[in-house]
């Protein structure tokens, strides 16, 4: 019988995705974690929220897991299929009319205490060590949406300075967003990561350690991560319902797309 009280560090990471969407929000994803998220959110936390993806779709509730943002799964039940350029407009109308409905899950290779991503490359710009694929729909989303953040918890992603900034957060700090044209009225809620969440304090900006998992604690998140972090606010974060985990790997992500389910040893 299968043990679903065995999570993964992934799967954890999911739910808390999944726990940050609440209902008649208008949710901007992706594949990946995100997609396993947001689709977790849907069946089971915030039945009422509404998914759409950079390719123009909206109002998606794919039934299997996609493998990319224009894939046909994600067309079969989704309300409205949309020229990329209107779904841009969107986020932009949004914002206009003060609307505060949207939140959007970004990634990228680095992060530095302001919640600025680096998806564009490691090095130089110009002469890099690595170049990655860069921003895609992210640095709009950044401008316009309020977003939460997906990070692989290490300390060469979490650092004091980023490479290159790809999608914006506080900038330099309070009224940083401001000072560079773009609105202060949005930008990074919070960091969800394998280790455990961190958000921004309201007033400086910063990031600081808001809660960690079980199979984590506030010396290893210290130990992983590039700056000072104040881990003062931190509590310890619940375990995933064993439930939830079936869901995931039984309904969401059958295939182990996205998540590998850990093998159990036999007896």
């Amino acid at each position: 019988m299968a043990d679903y009280t065995n999570y993964t560090n992934k799967e954890i990471q999911a739910v808390n995705i999944a726990k940050c969407i609440h209902n008649d929000q208008i949710v901007i994803v992706g594949t990946g974690l995100p997609l396993i998220g947001a689709s977790l959110a849907k069946r089971v936390y915030a039945p009422k929220c509404h998914l759409i993806v950079e390719s123009g779709l909206m109002d998606c509730s794919p039934i299997e897991v996609p493998r990319s943002v224009g894939d046909a799964r994600f067309m079969a039940h989704c309300a409205v299929q949309w020229p990329n350029i209107r779904f841009i407009g969107f986020e932009a109308n949004e914002w206009l009319h003060n609307e505060d409905r949207l939140i959007a899950f970004i990634g990228g290779a680095q992060i530095d205490p302001f919640g600025n991503v680096n998806s564009t490359s490691i090095g130089d710009y110009h002469h890099p060590k690595t170049r990655f694929t860069g921003s895609g729909g992210a640095n709009g989303i950044a401008t316009y949406c309020n977003t939460i953040i997906m990070m692989q918890h290490e300390k060469r992603r979490f650092m004091q300075k980023v490479d290159y900034i790809t999608s914006p957060g506080w900038m330099e700090g309070p009224g940083g967003r401001e000072a560079h044209g773009l609105p202060g009225n949005r930008g990074p809620q919070m960091v969800v990561t394998d280790r455990g969440i961190l958000k921004f304090d309201k007033d400086t900006k910063r990031m600081y350690l808001a809660g960690y998992y079980p199979s984590s604690s506030p010396e290893e998140i210290i130990e992983n991560t590039g700056f000072d972090i104040d881990v003062s606010k931190a509590v310890k974060l619940d375990a995933p319902d064993p439930e939830v985990i079936r869901m995931i790997r039984e309904e969401i992500d059958p295939g182990q797309a996205f998540i590998k389910v850990p093998v159990e040893e036999k007896a």
